[in-house]
């Protein structure tokens, strides 16, 4: 019975149809097999070429998935740089088919052939070396060569080989596969080098704004800081990181607020901030959008500190000079009677005896024309009208002759002076005028300075010695006082010009500034130290001579 059914089966076809059917369905399977693992190295492409990813990477990952539907053995990567044509990538990297990776000579290259004409080939490899690459395909067994252009916006940029042992014969469709890896190829490579460009532009810019000496913040439209550079983190040095806080609370709870100004407004608004004890210039600068819609605004910290000390004593430079033409003017109309007063005074005293009441006014007349005349030098030096005029002098006999002419003085308001002066004392090169002029400063400050202290014993005291300062020999001059001293905020600023502690009547401020050129033009320097109801020490460093 089963071998009749059998039988009519076979005379009817039927079991021809069955084989037929299933030839088919497995073909079909087969092409669509086939059709997938296309899409799915399609796939691969545009989800695995990415900047992760090296590009060797990526062409063994295809090569890979074409090795299991096509006889594909070799895959490599060319692009254009500028006039040249460079191997960058071989997949599997042992099969070379040129000399070195690197750039293709242009003459007799199939490679260059395919660049020029922009249109992909599809090469047997011969014995003829036609080209120049086949003795290096023929070298290693490779049958058939595919060359695809990599295009973008119509312009050649690389070219995608693809190399086999074989000289099978490809359907249309399977060309139309190739064309598509190449072109999806082509536009990973674009989209990895714009995204690699963009990169590079995000790292400059991140490098430059962080390499600004200068606080640089970004603030978006509600005031939360975006972004700061680390100079601005010198303002901020208990806070770990700015971002996300407002800069409102941060910059502008107690000046005018910049950045308001510049959100309402949409311009550049400046303001003064202090900062960790610094002076800084704020700036606001308002950003754009393409449609010219503001979004953010940056803002600019620059530290003026020294910029404004500067100016300050531009100012004072200012006065001083001014003074000093004063000076200078004053010190020339006084030379004229004072000549006059000391030549009649000295004719004067020729006729008189010396014994005779009149010849002593006489005298101190002369002597106080004298003196006159040495304050108006001073002043003319002060104006620089005149230089120092240095010669040998004494430290010592420089304190006795300022001490004969405010003595009495001091005496008189009941002020104790107490003198210690080193015998030993070198004579120095310099002015002794001058260095009698500090001095002079000195104990006149001393002077006012106990007038206004409560103490019952006032004093100052005086003296002088050699010490070693640095591994230098200096000769110092200290005059202390116990008066009403000075606070400890200011003893560094007593030494600028026109600043004083004193009433308008009593001081200028020019005393103590005058002082400190005076030691600075012998070379040496003049320095304080006070507490404030306790008393003050001024110390004159003068350099010890070498020889």
């Amino acid at each position: 019975m089963r071998n009749r059914e059998e039988m009519i089966e076979y005379l009817t076809g039927v079991q021809s149809s069955k084989r037929n059917y299933y030839t088919e369905l497995k073909k079909t399977v087969s092409e669509l097999e086939k059709k997938n693992m296309q899409l799915e190295i399609i796939n691969d492409v545009v989800k695995g070429f990415n900047v992760e990813m090296s590009m060797d990477e990526m062409l063994k990952n295809v090569l890979e998935k074409l090795e299991t539907i096509f006889a594909i053995h070799q895959i490599s990567l060319s692009v254009v740089e500028g006039s040249k044509l460079v191997r960058s990538n071989v997949y599997p990297s042992t099969m070379i088919d040129f000399p070195a990776m690197g750039a293709i000579p242009e003459q007799d290259s199939l490679y260059w052939h395919v660049v020029r004409s922009g249109k992909p080939l599809f090469y047997r490899t011969s014995d003829n070396n036609k080209w120049r690459e086949d003795q290096f395909l023929l070298k290693l067994g490779m049958a058939s060569l595919f060359l695809f252009p990599l295009v973008n916006k119509g312009k050649v940029f690389g070219l995608l080989a693809l190399a086999s042992k074989t000289m099978e014969d490809h359907h249309s469709s399977d060309l139309t596969f190739f064309q598509q890896l190449s072109d999806q190829v082509a536009v990973c490579m674009q989209n990895a080098r714009l995204y690699n460009e963009v990169l590079d532009t995000k790292k400059h810019w991140e490098e430059t704004f962080q390499a600004v000496s200068e606080a640089i913040i970004t603030v978006g439209m509600h005031g939360d800081i975006l972004q700061a550079n680390q100079a601005t983190y010198q303002y901020f040095p208990d806070i770990e990181n700015l971002t996300g806080l407002y800069v409102d609370d941060l910059l502008f709870l107690k000046t005018e607020n910049p950045f308001r100004i510049s959100m309402a407004n949409g311009v550049p608004s400046s303001a003064e901030l202090h900062l960790q004890e610094k002076i800084c210039e704020c700036y606001c600068y308002p950003v754009f959008d393409d449609a010219d819609q503001l979004y953010a605004a940056i803002i600019y910290i620059k530290d003026v500190t020294a910029k404004r000390r500067i100016e300050v004593q531009l100012v004072q430079s200012g006065k001083l000079a001014a003074i000093g033409e004063m000076a200078a003017g004053v010190a020339h109309e006084l030379n004229n009677p004072l000549t006059a007063i000391m030549g009649n005074s000295q004719l004067l005293l020729r006729k008189l005896d010396l014994n005779g009441s009149q010849y002593k006014l006489l005298e101190d007349i002369y002597e106080c024309g004298k003196r006159s005349k040495n304050i108006i030098r001073n002043l003319l030096t002060f104006s620089r009208q005149e230089e120092y005029l240095f010669d040998q002098c004494s430290v010592n006999e420089a304190v006795e002759q300022v001490l004969s002419l405010v003595g009495n003085q001091l005496h008189k308001l009941m002020i104790e002076i107490e003198t210690e002066l080193d015998p030993s004392l070198p004579i120095i090169e310099g002015s002794g005028q001058q260095i009698g002029q500090i001095i002079l400063n000195l104990l006149l400050n001393a002077k006012d300075a106990l007038e206004e202290s409560e103490q019952e014993k006032k004093k100052i005291k005086i003296h002088t010695s050699v010490q070693n300062v640095d591994e230098l020999k200096w000769i110092v001059l200290t005059v202390e006082d116990n008066g009403i001293g000075i606070e400890e905020a200011v003893v560094a600023d007593i030494f600028h010009p026109f600043y004083t502690t004193k009433n308008a009547i009593k001081g200028t401020g020019l005393g103590l500034s005058v002082s400190l050129g005076i030691a600075e033009a012998h070379g040496g320097t003049l320095k304080a130290e006070s507490t404030a109801t306790k008393g003050s020490s001024f110390h004159l460093f003068l350099p010890v001579p070498t020889c």
